[in-house]
């Protein structure tokens, strides 16, 4: 029988605001993703919370911090057809300092910063392009204007 559960975080990094909006894509480095473009992810730890896993995964795979945490207020679901499981993602939305300094970690062998428009176009996943659409419209002045107590993690 299919199983569902909640086993994985999508974080969407971003710096700036307005017309100097930029997210992060990282190139997976190594096995059947390689050469993808993708988003900090990450697996849930047993007994961890999904706001920890996307503040530990932000932390593991760009060194970086989050100024602000945001919900995006979706779930994505992803179906593991090797083991017959369909994955639900919280999604998430880190705003860094302007300045960050992203230092990879073993996942990834390449980082850069892009708009919005071209974000879209790198990032593999149709998911993320989702996610781009919600950043853009939710977090264009770099919080979440009348949503933010909604959104923002605490």
């Amino acid at each position: 029988m299919t199983t569902i559960r909640v086993g994985l975080v999508d974080v969407y990094v971003f710096r700036g605001a307005a017309e100097r909006l930029q997210l992060l894509l990282l190139r997976r480095a190594h096995g059947p993703r390689a050469g993808s473009w993708e988003a900090v992810h990450g697996h849930i730890e047993p007994e961890e919370h999904p706001v920890a896993t996307a503040r530990r995964e932000l932390a593991e795979e760009t060194g970086c911090h989050a100024e602000a945490l945001f919900n995006l207020s979706a779930v994505e679901q992803f179906y593991l057809h090797a083991d017959d499981t369909v994955m639900l993602i919280p999604v998430f939305a880190a705003r860094v300092a302007p300045d960050a300094v992203v230092i990879l970690g073993r996942e990834h062998d390449q980082c850069r910063w892009v708009p919005p428009d071209e974000a879209r176009r790198w990032y593999t996943w149709p998911r993320a392009v989702r996610a781009v659409d919600a950043i853009e419209r939710l977090l264009h002045s770099g919080d979440a204007g009348v949503v933010d107590g909604v959104l923002r993690v605490r």
